[in-house]
């Protein structure tokens, strides 16, 4: 077998391409495994791309497999489905999961991936890494039935949090984002949809996944007395203004952070993988195609990401084929 795999790199912020990567041997409890999808996260991956992340971070922001470091060169990504083409007998002709970067074959620790279940198909298993944030957050938020929950940005990860809100009994979910288009993608979901002007105040729980200042003000706005805002956004190196005086004390309020790196403390008898096992099983759901909003093949990379990044190509997840570099 060819012990050569191709790799996306970032060379220098907003410059990236494909190097050709030289496999060890699989030793004894690893596996090789042949990518099928990865997916660009738009949030994460674009910051990281045009060299957002903060000096301070570095360390808190590297991915399980990364190799090198921020702000360049670096090989980054954490959304990978393929199937196993060397390993264990129970794994071997698997699909699974990996928080792997975009290459075309990898080995890693068979502790390192996670069967995606058979009802679940590969293509849509790439978004399982952002599935898994939305079951942190939840557990961070702890809603309750009856609730009155807004997702104050509809970008892959508040999509996520509210495809799992419809799930709930009783909660009344509504997406707020400012880009119309995004109430197709909440139409698909089961949740209903506004703009941030029109959205449902006296809210008892607000999720914030917009990455900007204006959206996590509104959040605060929509809130009830005593209402809590669980903050998903990651600002990399921006600095963020709020309007923490008004009535932000007088009702109450509360804003808490949620990141998937720690294992919510309220759920701290589980681990990492029975997190990520779970959201393998959610996305069982046709509905989560829904982000799934485009799709190019491996060698596109480095013309791609330049277009995500500076938004000219608008996207949820997108999706990378594998099937033409075999």
């Amino acid at each position: 077998m060819n012990r050569v795999a191709r790799a996306f790199w970032l060379d220098r912020p907003g410059e990236g391409r494909i190097r050709d990567v030289d496999l060890p041997e699989p030793a004894e409890g690893e596996v090789l495994v042949r990518s099928l999808f990865s997916g660009v996260s738009r949030g994460t991956e674009t910051l990281v791309f045009r060299g957002g992340v903060p000096e301070s971070q570095h360390a808190a922001m590297r991915a399980p497999f990364q190799e090198g470091d921020f702000p360049a060169p670096v090989k980054y990504g954490y959304l990978n489905v393929g199937v196993v083409e060397e390993g264990p007998e129970g794994l071997a002709g698997r699909t699974v999961f990996c928080l792997y970067p975009h290459q075309t074959r990898y080995v890693v620790p068979v502790t390192a991936v996670t069967v995606v279940p058979d009802d679940v198909p590969a293509e849509r298993a790439v978004l399982a890494g952002t599935v898994e944030t939305a079951v942190n957050a939840l557990w961070d938020a702890a809603p309750l039935i009856g609730d009155r929950i807004a997702v104050v940005g509809g970008g892959m990860v508040g999509c996520s949090v509210a495809a799992l809100l419809a799930r709930f009994p009783g909660v009344k979910v509504q997406l707020v984002d400012a880009d119309p288009a995004r109430a197709k993608v909440a139409q698909a979901l089961g949740v209903d949809f506004a703009l941030p002007a029109d959205a449902h105040g006296e809210r008892d729980l607000v999720v914030h996944a917009s990455a900007t200042e204006q959206g996590l003000a509104r959040s605060l706005e929509l809130l009830s007395a005593e209402g809590t805002v669980i903050e998903l956004s990651w600002y990399g190196d921006r600095k963020v203004s709020l309007p923490l005086g008004e009535a932000f004390h007088s009702r109450r309020l509360v804003i808490r952070s949620s990141q998937v790196g720690t294992v919510s403390p309220r759920r701290a008898g589980r681990s990492y993988a029975d997190r990520l096992a779970l959201a393998l099983d959610l996305l069982a759901d046709p509905a989560l195609d829904a982000l799934v909003t485009g799709e190019s093949a491996f060698d596109e990379l480095p013309d791609l990401m330049p277009r995500l990044a500076s938004g000219e190509l608008p996207a949820l997840c997108h999706r990378i084929r594998y099937e033409d570099t075999l």
